[in-house]
């Protein structure tokens, strides 16, 4: 069976986090029936100026959501400190150079970024921190540095981007089902694993008895 799911993502977006333990046990599930994860980034947000006051407090809105809704914990203090620019295209090309060097570290780095951003108030849109989380998941400093920096990332991470934005998706999290290339949408948008499982169970079992 030619099948995997396409996890479309931001590690800068905070339904993402809100949304990663649910993805974790749907990940485990796939796994279970031999269907892979395929992470793709979705370029959130590209900002060149530093966020104003104003921003700061409705994207903290945001996180308390997602904190209500999902029990995911956020640093509201530390967070997205003053002068904080919110381009989110260096952690996804992070991953997606990542994704090239070792597959298997592409969520442990996911999850690291997130945790990084969400829990830590670190600024994950810079290099020497994406190098350091790189380095704590296993991938060699200048081994992940020369990736990162090399245009083969850059052309993939932009590819990403285009690639979501010419399915009409906008919004994230989103988790595709695909099979034989056909699409099926799972959810576009925060769903709890209590709602999606059995969706997924139904696709597998197409796929086991298809």
């Amino acid at each position: 069976m030619n099948a995997r799911l396409l996890y479309v993502m931001d590690p800068m977006c905070s339904w993402c986090w809100g949304f990663a333990p649910v993805l974790e046990r749907l990940a485990e599930q796939a796994a279970a029936a031999g269907v892979p994860v395929h992470l793709v980034v979705g370029g959130l947000r590209r900002e060149h100026m530093a966020l104003d006051p104003a921003g700061r407090v409705r994207i903290l809105s945001h996180w308390q959501a997602v904190n209500a809704t999902t029990g995911q914990l956020f640093d509201f203090e530390a967070g997205m400190p003053e002068g904080f620019v919110y381009d989110t295209e260096p952690a996804c090309r992070a991953l997606v150079a990542v994704r090239a060097l070792d597959p298997d570290r592409v969520w442990p780095l996911a999850q690291a970024i997130q945790t990084a951003f969400y829990r830590e108030g670190l600024d994950v849109s810079q290099v020497r921190v994406l190098l350091d989380l790189a380095e704590g998941v296993g991938i060699p400093r200048i081994k992940f540095a020369e990736a990162f920096d090399g245009v083969a990332a850059r052309e993939a991470t932009l590819a990403d981007f285009e690639w979501v934005q010419g399915l009409g998706i906008a919004g994230f999290p989103t988790l595709l089902a695909e099979r034989e290339g056909q699409l099926a949408l799972l959810t576009n948008g925060y769903r709890p694993l209590e709602e999606l499982a059995p969706l997924l169970a139904r696709w597998l079992d197409r796929g086991a008895h298809g």
